[in-house]
């Protein structure tokens, strides 16, 4: 499989590193708005200009596009999904089902299968929701994050006018969690479960008052939690917050049994060093199901939910019988 990167930040060198990994594909290039004699591949990939990539449409079976939810992946994925199989990860939830109909609009019309919102969650999160749902129909579910940093969060208050840099870490409430762990089936705000705290580089002579106001009130991101902003220096954020770790729970608690009297507890955790190469290698395995599906003759969009788990493997059929299930 031929795949094209679209974009080339965290999330775009995390692909790169996937790709390496996986037997059964190629990286044909790295696609990118700024100047591309400007960006050096860590693997030595070539770089090419955002723009020449539909001159390149005979070259690539999937573009992973590998760009922010705030404001790029809403224009960018349709208007490739039209062109090429694509990938992406967006994660505002609240507006997943206006992004999927764009998507699928545009992908149905040019034959191509675009697979969004395939990150751990959400993605493979999403996954462990409906299963555990499946299994347990009585009963409530729970998602918790972090401690970690959200690169959707961190990249939408870096769209803020004044604001040089940020880190956002999603802290989960440590009192809730021990509350659902207990059974008592809780039911909880947003607030309840998550706070959210803020690390700022303001440029000079912004209006900070105004920065941290936008951040707090700012709808789906931060408005529904309590958020701390702090503001940093560029040199305190690199020093301090360089990292990108991340990882989160999905628990689901419900009985079973004629008079519901077994109790049950799911919890499914991720731990990561890195979120935006876990995300990255995601991607890549959702790039496989997409070239698989294409090749089958369907189109449109779709999330993970919509793809066999087997089409993500690079295994054969048989070895999965004999050592998966």
């Amino acid at each position: 499989m031929r795949i094209g990167i679209a974009g080339y930040g965290n999330i775009g060198r995390g692909v790169e590193a996937a790709v390496t990994q996986a037997a059964d594909m190629e990286l044909v290039g790295v696609f990118t708005r700024r100047d591309p004699a400007s960006l050096e591949t860590v693997t030595g990939a070539p770089v090419y200009g955002y723009d020449e990539m539909t001159e390149m449409r005979e070259d690539i079976d999937v573009v992973i596009i590998c760009a922010g939810s705030a404001t790029d992946l809403p224009w960018m994925t349709p208007e490739l999904a039209g062109i090429f199989n694509t990938i992406d990860s967006f994660d505002n939830h609240a507006k997943i089902p206006e992004h999927f109909a764009n998507v699928d609009k545009a992908a149905k019309a040019g034959g191509k299968v675009g697979i969004i919102s395939c990150g751990w969650d959400p993605g493979y999160f999403s996954l462990a929701r409906i299963y555990a749902e499946a299994a347990l129909p009585e009963g409530n579910s729970y998602t918790f994050w972090g401690r970690g940093v959200s690169q959707g969060h961190s990249d939408a208050i870096r769209r803020i006018e004044g604001v040089a840099d940020a880190r956002q870490y999603t802290v989960p409430v440590e009192a809730a969690l021990e509350r659902v762990r207990s059974g008592e089936n809780p039911v909880f705000t947003a607030r309840d479960m998550h706070l959210r705290d803020c690390y700022v580089v303001a440029e000079e002579g912004a209006d900070k008052a105004a920065i941290e106001e936008d951040i707090k009130t700012m709808p789906n991101y931060f408005e529904p939690y309590d958020t701390k902003v702090s503001f940093v220096t560029q040199e305190e954020l690199n020093s301090e917050h360089s990292g990108l770790p991340h990882g989160g729970r999905v628990l689901r608690s419900g009985c079973t049994g004629l008079d519901y009297e077994f109790n049950n507890t799911i919890e499914y955790t991720l731990n990561l060093d890195s979120n935006p190469f876990f995300t990255a290698s995601i991607l890549v395995a959702a790039a496989r199901a997409a070239y698989r599906m294409n090749s089958e003759g369907q189109s449109g969009a779709k999330t993970l939910f919509d793809v066999p788990p087997a089409y993500l493997s690079t295994q054969p059929s048989e070895e999965l019988l004999a050592h998966m299930l």
